[in-house]
């Protein structure tokens, strides 16, 4: 389908509109695209992004030709967006309802949606309840649902040892969050420090290391308590029947992540009825490392859905 133009930005910043958007709840979102004049002659993709990240975190989707649409929200309590009146609607549930807000507020009907990291259980979960908004599903290092047994996957430890080390840690951090806050965001974050973390195996050399310096420091600005408890909440979503999904799926899987293990991405796709496997040789971050290869897949794979769906614009 065809988008409606984009409703007047709150705010430009770099070839990015912000503008606020209510969810079902009264929960103020910010929410963003990368078209804030409506020049980019492409199809439409929902985002959801990784558990508080940020538009920083997708390089290619920035660029002028990238010649993909794109709208996506910050998590609430994160990045402009407000934390609900009941702090602990913060799962994977509400978020499903807040994708469908900026949808609403964006004029489009369906979508392919795409999903990084935790946010591949919103878009997984958006399936399951609301096929009819899900033309076809991107799915970059995250598994759909049960993600905290997935973690670590390089250590080859049994899902319940992960689970159990993932989840204690996660209750650790928001316990301390008060007080390392200060601290991480003090941190200084610029090309010596990507240097430094790119090189640590948690993330590897980035395409890009200045926007990556602005991704990270822009999640480090949310309060380390706040996201450990938005954290622990997705932790309870469960594994998603993927047998009955039928949208269209590819999974692009990091061969080093240690958050989302490259096994469990390719056992999900091979329970869907018609879903592509790919491991690239990266850590979670494959879009910041790979981001020509990402979106050269995300493209291939939005062409396939125009086909399928006989070549109606998106």
């Amino acid at each position: 389908m065809t988008a409606a133009p984009s409703p007047v930005p709150v705010a430009i910043d770099e070839g990015l509109a912000f503008t606020d958007v209510l969810s079902d709840d009264g929960t103020r979102l910010r929410a963003w695209t990368n078209d804030p004049l409506g020049l980019i002659d492409g199809p439409t993709v929902l985002l959801c992004n990784g558990l508080g990240t940020n538009p920083w975190a997708w390089p290619a989707l920035l660029e002028p030709d990238c010649g993909v649409r794109v709208v996506s929200w910050n998590h609430r309590g994160v990045g402009g967006s407000a934390r609900p009146a009941d702090r602990n609607r913060v799962g994977i549930e509400e978020f499903v309802e807040d994708a469908r807000s900026v949808l609403d507020h964006f004029g489009i009907d369906s979508a392919v949606v795409m999903g990084w990291s935790m946010g591949v259980n919103t878009a997984f979960e958006l399936a399951a309840l609301h096929p009819e908004r899900v033309r076809g599903l991107f799915a970059v290092c995250g598994v759909p649902g049960d993600t905290f047994s997935t973690m670590l996957g390089p250590l080859h430890l049994p899902r319940w040892a992960a689970r159990l080390t993932t989840v204690g840690a996660s209750r650790v951090l928001k316990c301390g969050g008060r007080a390392l806050t200060p601290l991480t965001r003090r941190l200084p974050v610029g090309r010596r420090a990507i240097g430094v973390v790119s090189h640590s195996g948690f993330m590897l050399p980035v395409a890009d290391p200045d926007l990556t310096a602005r991704a990270i420091k822009e999640f480090l600005s949310t309060p380390i308590d706040w996201y450990f408890h938005l954290a622990l909440r997705t932790s309870e979503h469960a594994r998603i029947s993927l047998s009955k999904l039928n949208a269209p799926a590819f999974f692009v899987a990091g061969r080093y992540d240690v958050l989302a293990g490259s096994r469990d991405m390719r056992t999900a796709a091979e329970r869907m009825r018609e879903a592509t496997f790919v491991e690239l040789p990266a850590s979670h971050f494959a879009q910041m490392e790979k981001p020509d290869e990402v979106h050269r897949l995300l493209l291939e794979f939005l062409a396939r859905v125009e086909v399928s769906d006989g070549g109606k614009a998106s």
